[in-house]
This record gives C-alpha cells, sequence and structure tokens, in this order.
C-alpha cells in the first residue's frame, strides 16, 4: 500500500477497507498514520486487532433471521462451526446469514464468490504471527483521522457488538449499523450504503 500511494504521488490517502482486507488497512494506519486523511472500514475482520467474536454475539445476530425460511439448516450448522465442528457442507449452509436478503443476487454474489477464492492464499493470510494485535492495537489508540465503521445488523461475521468494541480502539470512530444489512451492506441497500460512505468520505 505505501508502494501504491509513493506510486500515485499522494502525501495523504483516504483508505475504504472491507471485511479480510480491513486487517491491511488497519495495519497501514497504524504503522503510517501520517499517511491517511480517512479510514473507512466496512464489516471489518478483527484478526489484526485481536477483537473476540464469541460463539453467542454470532447466535444472537443470527437469530434475528429465525422466521426466514432457510433459518433452521442455516443455524443448525452455525452451531456446528461455533462447535468447532464445520465442514464444508456446513460453510454452505450458513451463507444466507451473509446477506440480508437471501434472494437471487444475494445467491449469484455467493456461487461467484466461490471463484473468486484462493484457499492457499487465505490459509498463508491468518497464518500464525501474521498479526501482532497488541502492537496494532496500541498504535490505533494514537490514529487521530476521522474513521468510519460500517456494521451489518444481520452480519453474523461482524456482529454490531464486536465492531463497537473495535470502533472503541480508534480515538475519532464513528460506527455505523446499517439496518438489515449483512457482510456485504452495498448489495443490501446501495443507497443507505452509498449515502453513509460518501458523507463521510465527501
Amino acid at each position: 500500500m505505501e508502494a501504491l500511494r509513493e506510486h500515485l504521488g499522494l502525501d495523504r490517502m483516504s483508505l475504504l477497507a472491507h471485511s479480510a482486507g480491513a486487517n491491511l488497512a488497519a495495519l497501514y494506519a497504524s504503522r503510517h498514520p501520517e499517511r491517511v486523511g480517512m479510514l473507512a472500514l466496512i464489516t471489518p475482520s478483527v484478526m489484526a486487532v485481536g477483537v473476540t467474536i464469541s460463539g453467542e454475539d454470532r447466535r444472537e445476530t443470527a437469530r434475528l433471521r429465525r422466521h426466514e425460511p432457510w433459518f433452521p439448516a442455516a443455524y443448525a450448522a452455525l452451531e456446528a462451526i461455533i462447535a468447532g465442528q464445520g465442514t464444508p457442507d456446513s460453510w454452505q449452509a450458513v451463507a444466507p446469514f451473509f446477506y440480508g436478503s437471501w434472494d437471487r443476487a444475494a445467491q449469484a454474489h455467493r456461487a461467484a464468490e466461490d471463484e473468486q477464492r484462493n484457499p492457499e492464499a487465505a490459509r498463508i493470510f491468518a497464518a500464525d504471527g501474521a498479526f501482532d494485535p497488541d502492537a496494532t492495537r496500541t498504535a490505533l489508540a494514537r490514529f487521530v483521522a476521522p474513521v468510519l465503521l460500517l456494521a451489518g445488523e444481520v452480519d453474523v461475521a461482524a456482529p454490531p457488538r464486536a465492531m463497537a468494541e473495535f470502533a472503541a480502539l480508534f480515538p475519532e470512530a464513528h460506527l455505523v449499523v446499517q439496518p438489515g444489512a449483512g457482510h456485504f451492506p452495498w448489495l443490501d441497500d446501495g443507497d443507505r450504503f452509498g449515502a453513509t460512505t460518501g458523507a463521510f468520505l465527501g
């Protein structure tokens, strides 16, 4: 990221990062705070900062969807994953929990994601020693640029309670929970997502 900033000739840049990419953005902000004007973290992963997402956090968020027709099978699969007994079929079954609406658009998005994943790269990305959460948290406590942390109300991957804890690591963070949104809030309500991020970055 620093090489890209230099290549573009920017003194400072604003960053918007989603999910696992938010780990990289948090690391960059911790190491080069003077280079970041604003930081927008969208349903971020928490590996870089060591926030714990409990099984109960995930269950509580999942139960908001208990009236959905797919809920029983998806919730049983989620329980298996939380218990450390998840299988590839379990991960397929919980897919609806990542979206605010399990409609054709969400299903097409999920199917395309399978083709875009690199399992070997994912294992390396999260390997032991890849992150130093204590050091990153200490550095982010001194990061004074504005931060937007956008959570999805029904996102089991990044539940709002854990996102509030993440936001509290920064001196100047604003937490927004997008109603009815899952892990991909721009798919669930693009207008609301665009208005929120645009107002922050604009």
